[in-house]
């Protein structure tokens, strides 16, 4: 009986695999056929300089081989790698003679082919498996760049009027804070600046770097934990890119700044805040800048590797080191996103409750779809939806009010974020072992208690009603119970 409940569960993940192979070469087709339609390179013509000509990004390839090689034993990791590197030195050769650009990231692409050739062909039971799996990673973190550089585009020719007065208005009830943090950086001087940047482009590089450390030991054991990064870069890749559509938004550095190519308000950003315009509209925009403003996806990607960079996957504290490096890049992010000028103040809080929200949807899926998470999922979407709204439709009684609506925007945040500490993070009064650190169930076996898991808007350890599945241990096992999260660095 045992056995035929597991091939019924296994029956619709396998035909959600199928689904999601067939999925993707479809979708890359789609957005070729509409680039080529629009004029501008599509998904497969970047696929293919990839692999024959100039890569476009240099870090993305190596970023998804570096990915697929957590699927691989020791002795194959240092063998694609050399291959790769190999193969990159070689066509950085060739286009030097040519007297091309140098730059390198057809290694890693040909070297994950193939290694999805070799362990589809050769290979068989777990190490087949563990092989594809990390190989499907790395290919869906590259394939996700490509669709999204389309997208872009895409959001320019579905949005051609923008709605950044709107948005300026509202971002005054924080306190204009792009245009704060642009004359700090400016006053910094080119250091800070420099090093901002590279943060801010490097943010792929870092995910992938949190993302090998949870999933180290999957060569060795074979057991893949439950939740990982990578699953929340690609479902925020997803999610988050529709909004552009809703709600098209270019930046204070394109509305209000020197990069308009005239169709700004003026060259007001970061020396001057403009005047408070109490009657704004649509206003149209060139079709160069892309509307991709709200949410910050940065946002929402940095604080979703800062969530990740605080715990292992198995609920013990993560090395100081990563959980100083993930607040480091989620704190230079913030200030990047606002002092260069890419977004105001209310996309970043929008960002914010986005990851929040995919986060609480995808976090330890052991536990179901109880009360807990159907609350701080629902509340996540309703929160966004208000400020979406807010942001739209009240934005001159936000400019006019600043402090109530700031305070509010802000309090919106901060509820989600009790919510989602008091649920996930937050210790559990009552409930002993495991349980206690919010990662139960990941052991075979379970008895019911109660928990203190809180709702969407709960503050930490405020009891809801709820049962928890917490995992049983032989007796003779001790039980490690981690340190709650506020004893790490900016937990």
């Amino acid at each position: 009986m045992g056995a035929g409940a597991a091939a019924r569960r296994s029956a619709p993940q396998r035909g959600f695999r199928v689904f999601a192979v067939l999925a993707v070469p479809a979708l890359l087709t789609a957005l070729q056929a509409v680039a080529i339609w629009r004029g501008y390179e599509g998904p497969l013509e970047s696929l293919f300089r990839d692999y024959l000509g100039t890569p476009k990004s240099m870090t993305v390839p190596w970023a998804g081989l570096v990915l697929a090689l957590v699927g691989l034993s020791g002795r194959h990791r240092v063998v694609a790698f050399a291959s790769a590197v190999a193969i990159d030195i070689g066509y950085a050769g060739v286009r030097l003679l040519m007297g091309e650009p140098f730059t390198v990231g057809n290694g890693p692409v040909l070297v994950l082919t193939g290694l999805v050739l070799v362990a589809w062909l050769r290979w068989e039971g777990p190490r087949r498996r563990n092989a594809l799996r990390a190989a499907a990673l790395g290919a869906l973190l590259i394939l996700a760049t490509k669709v999204g550089d389309v997208w872009l585009h895409i959001t320019i020719d579905l949005r051609p009027e923008v709605l950044d007065q709107y948005v300026m208005l509202a971002d005054h009830a924080l306190g204009d804070p792009s245009w704060v943090m642009g004359r700090v950086l400016e006053t910094l001087g080119p250091v800070p600046d420099a090093v901002l940047h590279w943060v801010y482009i490097e943010l792929p590089a870092a995910a992938i770097l949190v993302a090998v450390w949870q999933l180290r030991s999957v060569a060795g054991g074979g057991r893949w934990p439950a939740h990982y990064l990578v699953r929340t870069f690609l479902v925020l890749g997803l999610v988050g890119p529709l909004v552009y559509i809703l709600f098209p938004v270019v930046g204070p550095m394109f509305a209000y700044g020197a990069d308009g190519n005239g169709f700004q308000m003026g060259n007001y950003w970061p020396g001057m805040v403009p005047s408070l315009d109490r009657s704004p509209e649509a206003m149209t925009f060139d079709a160069v800048a892309p509307r991709n403003c709200m949410p910050s996806m940065h946002t929402a990607w940095a604080l979703a590797l800062f969530l990740h960079t605080r715990r292992n996957p198995d609920g013990s504290l993560a090395p100081t080191w990563l959980r100083w490096g993930g607040t480091f890049w989620l704190l230079c992010t913030l200030a990047a996103t606002l002092g260069f000028g890419y977004h105001y103040g209310v996309d970043l809080v929008a960002g914010a409750v986005l990851c929040l929200t995919v986060e609480s949807a995808l976090r330890e899926p052991e536990r179901g779809w109880g009360r807990f998470r159907i609350r701080l999922v629902a509340g996540g979407v309703a929160v966004l939806v208000a400020l979406l709204l807010g942001y739209r439709f009240l934005a001159v009684q936000m400019a006019d009010h600043p402090i109530v609506a700031g305070s509010v925007v802000l309090s919106l945040l901060a509820a989600m974020a009790a919510g989602f500490h008091a649920t996930w993070f937050a210790r559990r009064r009552g409930v002993a072992g495991p349980a206690a650190s919010g990662f139960a169930g990941r052991l075979p076996g379970s008895v019911t208690a109660d928990s203190a898991v809180a709702g969407s808007f709960a503050a930490p350890g405020v009891a809801a009603s709820g049962r928890l599945a917490v995992p049983v241990r032989d007796a003779a096992t001790p039980v490690h119970v981690p340190a709650p999260m506020g004893e790490g660095p900016a937990a």
